[in-house]
């Protein structure tokens, strides 16, 4: 008898699309991707995309971050935090790789330091 094989792509993630809006904590365990509003906490094992579009008024704490829409809180990333040039931070930052685009806005403080420390 032939034993299954699974193999994990890396192409499962969840979305909340534009016009969309969740009020409370999100967690999930494979990436996640918000092109509507958040307002609230959310917790993820994979990465947080912020889309262009994208608001979160929170807290977010993940293993990978790309902001390219607006944040109003503070982000824990564990490993690397993205800022592309249309992102809009407001708030404090812990994260272990920061990379900020030219034209990205950052009000606030970044803490870098070891992940297991964060």
């Amino acid at each position: 008898m032939a034993k299954e094989v699974v193999v994990n792509t890396g192409a499962t993630y969840n979305a909340l699309t534009s016009g969309s809006k969740v009020v409370g904590e999100i967690f999930a365990d494979s990436d996640f991707r918000i092109d509507g509003e958040v307002e609230g906490k959310i917790t993820c094992s994979g990465k947080v995309v912020i889309g262009q579009k994208g608001y979160l008024k929170g807290v977010i704490s993940c293993a990978n971050a790309e902001i390219i829409g607006t944040v109003d809180g503070d982000i824990v990333v564990t490993e690397t935090l993205s800022l592309r040039s249309t992102a809009v931070i407001t708030g404090d930052v812990k994260t272990k790789i920061l990379l900020v685009e030219p034209n990205a806005i950052f009000n606030g403080t970044c803490s870098m330091k070891d992940p297991l420390s964060i």
